[in-house]
Parts: structure tokens; C-alpha cells; sequence
């Protein structure tokens, strides 16, 4: 009998063996097919500028909406995936994505593409990376850490693919046709969604399936009311609809973490000013190298080059952060690898020549390498992790903001001076002194730390003062995961 309960309860718990391995390689081409995607946009940027003789403003547009919106659509993908489950929101994320590739090759307009690719793509993309990610949480307990590691190769696999296939098909059938292909290829979330069953628990409940008839929270707010010793005063159950729409913006964009913890304030800040520099290589790399007399072929394997390095060094540059060696220095070497990416600019400045840009790749690709595998880990440093998802709705809302806005900006300047060179500028300008605001800032905050400590003065609340790290240790096996957690990936 209790063999019989013991095998009963190894059949309910699927996490770290079986099935998580297919998930696990669902998730991989789920961030290739997502993430990876957006970097094949800037193959197309010249042949879209000329078909709808648009500006390099107009036309940058287009991008910048489906990364914003990939990137800045977390809590809206994280309510879903609380109601629906996140097998529904991977399939919903994969349908948009190919009912707006397949829409925006029928586009008569650069502004139609802002709507079908940048917004119905970016949208779908996000409920897609998002809820394949939220869902190694659940199919992965001990074994944590090496799934995300192992799932985030994706994003490095599609930057070497997706603009080689891009180039190859432009080439063939025009970009009309190869959008239409597109949408047909990231239909295929459809099916890695499908294969995410929900995970049942040893008491039979269903993790990623809440009823979808019950309102989110309602069964925690009835748990809390049954608590307390004695029941809540009447008028306390009519709550009017504005305070539940204060406490979802609480939940979700966590202002309060912001104006009370100085170390989120100072990385929050400094990220997104970064974020006004830091796509604009990938979005005008390739338009660059055209103009500057490259073919167009090898000016596709550039961003081939980018992605193919970031597979080897940026799982690589994950482990070597997590060593107790760079215990609080994590900060300092987040901002030493933008501040590698700022620099790495002016190679583009002096010379454009194919060979040139090579090596220019190369440095960029290993300096993006550490700045993506530490963004998240340096926000979970500096955040406890019973906040960090409400935390990182906030994080992901600003950077999309400054992702939208940088690349036409920046297009804008390159139509007035006719100029490309000024892409590369401008992208150094921001880069170098958000590494340089967030370095010297969380070194200014751990001294003032410092001289509290030595007067003896007591503080008030030291997450407001002082950068601490906070230990991420993998849950044990009988603790559930977090409901929801939404990533973004740089």
C-alpha cells in the first residue's frame, strides 16, 4: 500500500525527469523562433525603405514596436498565463505571430507593418518567450538553473539562423513571400505550446490550468479572510473597482520598490537609458555595411556572427558570474560589459570594411554576451525574490519605452546628416555613460553603506541604503513554484 502511494506520488510530481526534457527542448526553439526572430529584421530594412520610400525614422519604426512590445508586454502575458495557463498562452502568442507575419505581407503601407509585424508579431512573441519560459518553473525544481541556461541558447540559435534563412529567401521570392513563410514558421509555437501539458501536483491540482471561469486570487483573498479569528467587517467585500485596479498595478509595476529601494532605482534607471543605445546595431548593422559597398549576403552574417559567438559565451559567462568569487561584483561586471559594448562601437566608426565588422562582431557579440547573462541576475540581487516578479513588470515597462523610442531617434538623425556613422555615435553616447552612471553610483551607495556601519548608526530600512545580494537557492522539491514569473531576455 504505501509502495502503491509512494509510485502515485512519483507519477503526480514530473518535474526534473521525463517530459520536463521535451519541454525543455520546446522552450529552446520557442526563444529561438521569438527572441531570435527580431534580429533578423534589419536584412529587410533596406528593401522596405524602398518599396514604401520611406525615411530610415519611418522605417526603423517597425522594429522598434515588435521589440518594445515583446519585451514591455510581461504583465499582460503574466495575467494570462494566471487564467488561462501558459500552454493557452504560448498557442495564443504562436497564432498571433503567424497571423501577423502572414498580414504584413499583404502590407500596402510602412504604417500598415506597424500594426501587423510590429504590434500583432511583437504581441504574440511575447505571450510565446514569456509563458515558455513561466513554465520551466514548474517542469523544473532542482535542475533549475540549468534549464533556463540550457533554453536560452535559443535566442543565440536564432540570431545565427534566422538572418542567414532571411537573406536566402529575400533573395529567391522578394519579402513578401518570405513574410508569408515566416508566419507559417511561427506557427510552430503553436505545437511547441501543445507539448507544455499542464503539471499536476501530488493533490491532483493543476498548476498551469486555473479555472478559467475563477477570478485570479480569489481563492488567496478567501484564505486570508478565513485566517483571521473573526469574520471582515460587510462593508469591507464591497471594494470598490478603482482600489482592485490600485492593487493590480501594485502587483504588477512595483512603484513602491522603486521610490523605497535605492539600488533598483539606481539599475532600473540605468537600464533603461542603456536601452536607448543598446538595439541600434542590430537594427541598422546591416543597412550600414550596404551603404558602405558590403554585399548584401555578407552583410546578413554579421548578425550570424553575433548570434553564433553568444551560443558559446554567454552560457559561459552565466557560470563564471555565479562563482562566490564575484559575490557582489556582479554589478561591476553588468556595467564593465556594456561599457566593452559602448566602446566596441567606435571600430565601426573607423573603418567599414567587411573584415572591419567581423572583428567588430566579435567584440560586441562577447561584450552583449555578459550584459544579457547578467541583467536579470544583478535585478534579482538587488530585489527581494518575493518581489522580484512585480519588480520586473515595472523594469521591463521602462526599457520597452526607451526600446521603442531609441532606433527612430536615431533614424531621424541619420536623415537629417545623411549619415550612418551617427547610429554607432549615439548608441556609444548611451551605453557608455549608463555604465558608467550605474557603476559609480552602486559604488557611491556600498561606501555610504560602509561609513553607516563604521558610525554605528542604525537604519531605518536597509534595502533603501544599501545593494545586498540575495541568495537565489533552488526550491526543494515540496515547494511549489513561483505562480508567475515574466523574462525578458536581452
Amino acid at each position: 500500500m504505501s509502495q502503491g502511494g509512494a509510485g502515485a506520488r512519483e507519477a503526480a510530481k514530473p518535474q526534473d525527469r521525463g517530459w520536463a526534457w521535451v519541454v525543455l527542448v520546446a522552450a529552446v526553439l520557442l526563444q529561438g523562433l521569438t527572441l531570435g526572430f527580431s534580429a533578423c529584421i534589419g536584412v529587410f530594412f533596406t528593401d522596405l525603405q524602398r518599396e514604401f520610400q520611406a525615411s530610415n525614422s519611418k522605417t526603423s519604426w517597425f522594429p522598434s514596436i515588435m521589440v518594445a512590445v515583446l519585451h514591455g508586454g510581461g504583465p499582460l502575458c503574466s495575467i494570462l498565463v494566471k487564467r488561462f495557463g501558459c500552454r493557452f498562452a504560448v498557442m495564443l502568442g504562436g497564432l498571433l505571430s503567424g497571423v501577423g507575419m502572414v498580414s504584413s505581407s499583404f502590407c500596402q503601407s510602412i504604417s500598415q507593418l506597424y500594426l501587423t509585424a510590429g504590434l500583432i508579431t511583437g504581441l504574440g512573441s511575447c505571450f510565446s518567450f514569456q509563458a515558455g519560459v513561466t513554465v520551466l518553473g514548474y517542469y523544473f525544481v532542482r535542475w533549475r538553473t540549468l534549464a533556463n541556461a540550457m533554453a536560452s541558447t535559443g535566442v543565440s540559435l536564432g540570431f545565427t539562423l534566422w538572418p542567414l534563412l532571411s537573406q536566402y529567401l529575400l533573395d529567391e521570392m522578394g519579402w513578401r513571400n518570405t513574410f508569408l513563410i515566416f508566419g507559417g514558421i511561427l506557427l510552430n509555437c503553436c505545437v511547441c505550446g501543445a507539448i507544455m501539458r499542464p503539471v499536476q501536483l501530488a493533490s491532483g491540482s493543476l498548476l498551469q490550468s486555473p479555472n478559467p471561469g475563477e477570478e485570479p486570487g480569489k481563492k488567496t483573498e478567501e484564505a486570508q479572510w478565513s485566517n483571521g479569528a473573526s469574520s471582515p467587517h460587510p462593508e469591507l467585500k464591497q471594494q470598490p473597482r478603482r482600489t482592485t485596479c490600485f492593487q493590480m498595478l501594485q502587483k504588477y509595476l512595483a512603484f513602491d520598490i522603486f521610490c523605497q529601494n535605492k539600488g533598483y532605482q539606481i539599475y532600473t534607471i540605468g537600464v533603461t537609458w542603456m536601452m536607448m543605445g543598446f538595439a541600434l546595431p542590430h537594427v541598422y548593422l546591416v543597412p550600414y555595411a550596404i551603404q558602405n559597398g558590403v554585399e548584401e549576403r555578407r552583410a546578413a552574417l554579421l548578425i550570424s556572427v553575433i548570434g553564433l559567438i553568444n551560443i558559446f559565451v554567454r552560457p559561459l559567462t552565466g557560470l563564471l558570474s555565479g562563482h562566490r568569487v564575484f559575490t557582489g561584483r556582479r554589478i561591476y561586471l553588468f556595467s564593465l560589459a556594456v561599457l566593452l559594448c559602448g566602446l566596441s562601437n567606435f571600430i565601426c566608426v573607423i573603418s567599414a570594411e567587411f573584415s572591419v565588422l567581423i572583428i567588430y562582431c566579435v567584440i560586441l557579440s562577447i561584450a552583449m554576451s555578459g550584459t544579457g547573462a547578467l541583467t536579470f541576475q544583478v535585478l534579482m540581487d538587488v530585489v527581494e525574490m518575493d518581489r522580484f516578479s512585480s519588480a520586473l513588470g515595472l523594469f521591463t515597462i521602462l526599457e520597452s519605452i526607451t526600446l521603442l523610442i531609441g532606433p527612430p531617434l536615431t533614424g531621424l538623425l541619420v536623415d537629417i546628416t545623411h549619415d550612418f556613422r551617427y547610429v554607432f555615435y549615439n548608441s556609444t553616447f548611451f551605453l557608455i555613460s549608463a555604465a558608467l552612471f550605474m557603476g559609480l553610483s552602486f559604488y557611491a551607495l556600498e561606501n555610504k553603506n560602509k561609513l553607516k556601519e563604521a558610525s554605528k548608526v542604525p537604519l531605518d530600512n536597509p534595502s533603501t541604503y544599501q545593494y545586498n545580494e540575495m541568495p537565489t537557492e533552488p526550491q526543494s522539491e515540496s515547494q511549489s513554484p513561483p505562480a508567475v514569473m515574466y523574462i525578458t531576455s536581452i
